[in-house]
């Protein structure tokens, strides 16, 4: 169910709107990323590295192209290497936070809640299996979801003490949107994603606004009459600042307080993005450098049917840095050997990235 199948009495329907939105906009951010940090870096070994031009065509008007491809290839290299260190960093980190979670479900003393009792009713009206709720003495969160294959929610023992039996519904009707749509993994896999490609901060921090939407589109769920007494729960919870273990998704989130009260109360609130113009600069030019040196490997070096032909010589700079012959005339002195290749090839051919 989502915002605009449920729409909540508290929320303005131009409110959900634009939150739909921007939460399209957000997955497309979070997929062109993942394209665009990704594709050049593999992509022209998937195609059988195709050359976009070919072996003869050495300038692109002033532009040596040649010299181009020296400079850019370590960055290619380079970006192959942060590749494997994201996969390995995604598997470590992941890795910790799972294990992790998993030592402090165990450490909890759970209990299984009656069906009779208060909490149970409540979870009963909220449209959750009474089987899925644990109770927990001391818990520091007031609820929270955990659980990937087969989510369970985790409330403070003291929880139906604290609210009226309405918003017990509402907080429980907020978690069995969560269980249904298995936001623990959602949120696994998310950040799995973002760590995946680690140096691209601007992505960390597009996933961290989709979190933000989880729990969002988690109180649009709820049935109509619960808004406001969502809201009430939400309010007398505030003082909890704790956060629920990693790996589960959390009822309270301080960060959203006051966007969540506010629109369940009816008010039109714009939401806040994480990302900066910082990130957004500096993910631009890392993705600018990516995608370049990715184009330019797919620029041959040789041409291998031309390998016993007499080839043209390159251009007039013969022995030269390629950082000295980037822009040329793209013209060849009459004294040039006719047979010599580029002098950059000859000078370092390790230095070449061959695809």
């Amino acid at each position: 169910m989502t915002a605009a199948s449920a729409p909540t009495a508290g929320v303005r329907p131009p409110v959900i709107r634009r939150e739909e939105r921007r939460r399209r906009t957000l997955l497309f951010a979070i997929v062109a990323a993942l394209l665009l940090g990704i594709t050049p870096v593999v992509g022209h070994h998937l195609l059988g590295a195709v050359p976009w031009l070919h072996a003869q065509q050495q300038h692109l008007a002033i532009l040596c192209l040649v010299a181009l491809h020296a400079l850019l290839a370590p960055v290619h290299t380079f970006a192959h290497w942060l590749l494997y260190a994201g996969v390995a960093y995604a598997v470590v980190e992941r890795g910790r936070v799972a294990w992790r979670h998993r030592q402090i479900m165990h450490a909890l003393p759970q209990r299984r809640v009656d069906p009779s009792s208060p909490l149970g009713q409540a979870a009963t009206g909220a449209g959750l299996s009474v089987g899925r709720v644990r109770t927990v003495h001391g818990l520091p969160t007031p609820a929270f979801t955990s659980g990937w294959v087969t989510p369970h929610v985790i409330v403070a023992a003291e929880l139906p003490d604290q609210l009226t039996r309405d918003e017990l519904v509402a907080v429980l009707a907020h978690e069995a949107v969560h269980v249904r749509r298995r936001d623990p993994l959602r949120l696994m896999a998310l950040r799995t994603l973002a760590s995946l490609l680690f140096w691209l901060p601007a992505l960390r921090r597009i996933a961290a606004d989709l979190e933000d939407e989880v729990e969002i589109t988690a109180d649009d769920a709820v049935a109509p009459p619960l808004a406001l007494p969502l809201a009430s729960a939400v309010l007398k919870l505030g003082r909890i600042r704790n956060s629920p273990p990693p790996a589960a998704v959390g009822f309270q989130r301080a960060d959203l307080l006051p966007r969540r009260i506010r629109r369940l109360a009816g008010e039109d609130v714009v939401a806040t993005s994480h990302t900066s113009t910082r990130s957004l600069l500096a993910a631009t030019v890392a993705l600018v450098l990516t995608w370049t040196s990715g184009v330019m490997v797919l620029h041959p070096l040789n041409d291998p049917r031309l390998q016993n032909a007499v080839r043209p010589a390159h251009c007039d700079h013969p022995h030269r840095s390629p950082i000295t012959h980037l822009f040329c005339r793209g013209w060849t002195l009459a004294h040039a050997d006719a047979g010599a290749p580029c002098p950059h090839e000859a000078e370092s051919p390790t230095a070449f990235h061959q695809p």
